[in-house]
């Protein structure tokens, strides 16, 4: 019988986490309840609903749906009860669990606002500052509207204002890209800045799913199209964590997030670089018991393995066959 202790906790720089498992921002985080249910979880840190300067009722629904073989399609339209709500809740909480604000302004403006007000907080661990978000646009160099962390002129000098004027633990949430060379310059400019983590990756955009029967799309907003997420992201997830545990400087932590269903998911995720990761598409459909059941299946993996903690095989994948 396996006597040692195994250790799941984690950092991210200085943050300590008990367990290296959380919610992602977005799912069951976003109302009171939610949020008092996941004080009292067994997840290594809480993340709120991505918020915005004032409240806002989203997209019309459905804009969620689930498929049990690939995953989920959702347009939220960013559903949120304003930052001031957040900031509020947690001042008036005593925890020892780490709390991460997502913020997701609708500009860049309003992201300096809202940072500003997250700075004056004491309760906030961290600042995941959501840059994946389809809301937020810019123009590329072909006037194109695309998501900022897809464009890396715009995102330096972005950067460079956030870092201006907020000092605490700042995170980014980054878009799946699907090119190394991409990753490659996103992480140039990263390594410039004080970044506590990145987290990979955001659902993928564009994707359709198809009610064969009604001949339809599943979700009402956008004709149906959405961001995929899911067991069937897992491997977009698994590559932009590898390419960034590869490209940034190791004091910024990663943070997968993607196609996580079970404890193997949890040990692929970190065996390519993780050092947290977040539960979304699984926890909205399992629930609060999503976190127990995985810690308890990933545990099972380290034992079998002889692994005491995550450190013992973060980011040691293999290059060649065996």
């Amino acid at each position: 019988m396996y006597t040692k202790k195994i250790d799941i906790s984690t950092s991210i720089k200085k943050i300590k986490l008990s367990s290296c498992i959380m919610n992602a921002s977005g799912a069951l985080c976003s109302t009171e309840q939610e949020l008092n249910k996941l004080l009292k979880s067994s997840s290594g840190a809480i993340i709120t609903k991505s918020c915005t300067s004032f409240p806002r009722k989203g997209n019309m629904n459905p804009r969620y749906f689930y498929c049990k073989k690939y995953g989920s399609i959702n347009s939220m339209g960013l559903p949120n009860l304003g930052i001031d709500f957040y900031l509020d809740f947690f001042e008036k909480k005593k925890t020892k669990k780490p709390i991460f604000l997502s913020i997701s302004g609708l500009s860049e403006e309003e992201n300096f606002f809202l940072l500003r007000k997250a700075n004056l907080s004491s309760k906030i661990s961290a600042v995941e500052l959501n840059l994946s978000c389809p809301n937020i646009l810019v123009k590329d160099k072909k006037n194109n509207m695309i998501n900022i962390g897809y464009d890396s002129y715009k995102l330096s000098s972005f950067l460079k204002e956030v870092f201006k004027l907020y000092e605490k633990p700042l995170g980014l949430k980054l878009p799946p890209y699907f090119n190394e060379i991409d990753i490659k310059n996103i992480a140039f400019i990263l390594n410039k800045y004080p970044i506590y983590f990145v987290t990979c990756i955001n659902s993928i955009p564009n994707g359709i799913f198809i009610n064969s029967t009604n001949e339809s799309v599943v979700i009402s907003p956008k004709k149906g199209f959405g961001g995929i997420g899911g067991k069937i992201i897992k491997p977009f997830a698994l590559a932009n964590i590898r390419l960034f545990y590869l490209y940034l400087r190791k004091e910024i932590s990663i943070i997968g997030c993607g196609g996580i269903t079970n404890g193997k998911d949890i040990f692929d995720h970190v065996l390519c670089g993780a050092s947290a990761v977040q539960i979304g598409t699984q926890f909205i459909e399992e629930g609060l018991t999503v976190f127990d059941r995985l810690e308890k299946e990933f545990i099972s993996i380290l034992e079998k393995k002889n692994y005491l903690s995550i450190d013992n095989f973060k980011g040691n994948l293999k290059k060649n066959l065996i």
